[in-house]
Order: structure tokens, then sequence, then C-alpha cells
């Protein structure tokens, strides 16, 4: 998608501060992050939202991804320090950019319910 932004960085055409990049997806940090740690893990595959990723493609795309995930989580040390996953969907959830993504947030308390 020319237009998409999370295409463009995906592909190169745009830089960003990128933690993880492999044939699956690639994870940056967040420009307005909401954490001390706040990446977005981002499938290379255009997708507008998980519901859009086609059954049977479903394991393997959301696979790859939390793939790549879990090695930038590795690389940062959240996997022991604690990590909150968020997917949103659609524009009264938050979602700014139409490109399956999921935030990874931590570094501090993080609290429940979210705010």
């Amino acid at each position: 998608m020319d237009d998409c932004l999370f295409c463009r960085i995906a592909s190169g055409e745009i830089p960003a501060d990128t933690i993880y990049d492999d044939e699956d997806a690639i994870i940056i940090r967040d420009i307005h992050p909401q954490a001390p740690f706040h990446f977005l893990a981002i499938p290379k595959r255009h997708f507008s939202a998980a519901h859009d990723v086609p059954s049977a493609e479903m394991a393997s795309v959301m696979g790859g991804l939390f793939n790549s995930l879990c090695m930038a989580l590795g690389k940062s040390g959240l996997d022991s320090a604690g990590y909150r996953l968020v997917v949103n969907s659609g524009e009264i959830a938050g979602q700014t950019v139409q490109h399956l993504h999921v935030h990874v947030l931590g570094g501090r308390d993080l609290g429940w319910p979210p705010g």
C-alpha cells in the first residue's frame, strides 16, 4: 500500500528507530511513547486490522508477528520485567494507522483497568 505509513516504514522508505527487523515484522519505538518502553510490532504484510487477516493465513501471519515480538522483548529485557500488549482496531478503539500492529508497553506500573 503506497500511502500506508507502516508499509513505508517496513519497506525502508521511511526511517524509524528500529529495535528488531526480520522477514515477518519490524519492531520500532513509538514516536509518542506512553511508557518508558513503548514499541510497535508491525507485520510486513498489510492488513488493516486483525479481523482482516484471512483465516487460512492467521496462524502464519500472527505467528510470525509474535515470534518477532518475542525476539524484541528478549533484546529489551521486558520479557522478565513485565509488559502489556495492546491491539487497537478502529477509530473508537484509538487506531490511528490503519495497519495491524501491536503496542508493547513496559517499564512502569501500568495498572488495571487501562485508563
